[in-house]
């Protein structure tokens, strides 16, 4: 059986699937085909179903739960990991809301972090990721949330964190952030996603019992040659979590639903979301 798996060329992404992608572990049959891309794309595509298993930003795991339910194994949670925003210079609260914010896409937890921290800011521009930084120092917007290894270069560009959106999600939930999980279609048999969740948990292990060395594969798909940088972005996203999610992880998932349907005055059927 061939499917098609689609994941970002970010290093905590390529370090997770590896293993699995690159059969250093027994697939069990299973070819998998995969996709990369950047976050924001992946989440389009999951909305109209193009891939057969996906990374995907919680914040648009609401606009899916029809026709994908979540793997325990894959994601990215934990605590100190979320986004940050930065400018080139400190912003009152103020400034923040009558500003132009770049955001790393419409349906990332990204941008539901950033409203349940400013529910008022309104004027927002959403671009991908990696060019958020640039567009700060353009000045084409006033000031960005940023995610991925972006964390560890805005400094060094001359620009300055205003907030850890972060940490104002755990204060309020007292939950690790579910920044993003790996989904497969739902009308799947149990047994494949069994066998589906056991392959990405095993290639997550594989991974993590040879860290801390960087493979061929996670270099050449990341946009920090600097392997120090990789090895933070790898430390700050890959951790138990990722290798399952635990009763605390999927109460943190279903924390985001419920902010979710405050933010956006919905109603969401989350009852179901776990593989």
């Amino acid at each position: 059986m061939r499917l098609t798996i689609g994941f970002s060329p970010c290093p905590n992404d390529t370090f997770i699937f590896d293993a699995l992608i690159n059969k250093n572990i027994d697939s069990g049959g299973l070819e998998l085909e995969p996709v990369l891309a950047d976050v924001q794309t992946l989440n389009e595509w999951a909305l109209i179903g193009k891939l057969d298993v996906t990374k995907i930003s919680y914040g648009v795991l609401p606009l899916l739960l029809a026709n994908y339910q979540v793997l325990s194994s894959g994601g990215a949670l934990g605590k100190g990991v979320g986004p940050l925003l930065i400018a080139q210079k400190h912003l009152s609260r103020e400034e923040i809301i009558r500003g132009r914010i770049g955001i790393p896409g419409a349906n990332t937890t990204a941008h539901l972090l950033f409203s349940l921290a400013y529910p008022e800011a309104k004027n927002k521009k959403f671009v991908v990721f990696s060019e958020l930084e640039q567009a700060v120092i353009d000045g084409s917007i006033d000031a960005a949330v940023i995610i991925h290894e972006n964390r560890f270069t805005y400094q060094n560009k001359g620009l300055v964190k205003l907030a850890d959106l972060g940490v104002y999600w755990e204060n309020e939930t007292n939950s690790p952030i579910p920044l993003g999980g790996i989904v497969t279609r739902r009308e799947y048999s149990e047994a494949l996603k069994v066998q589906l969740n056991d392959l990405v948990k095993s290639s997550v292990q594989y991974s993590l019992q040879r860290y801390p060395v960087i493979t061929e594969y996670v270099k050449m798909h990341s946009q920090e040659l600097e392997e120090q940088v990789m090895r933070s972005h790898i430390d700050l996203y890959v951790n138990d979590y990722s290798v399952a999610l635990k009763d605390d992880g999927k109460d943190a998932v279903e924390n985001l639903m419920k902010v979710y349907q405050r933010v956006n005055h919905s109603s969401v059927d989350f009852s179901d979301i776990f593989a």
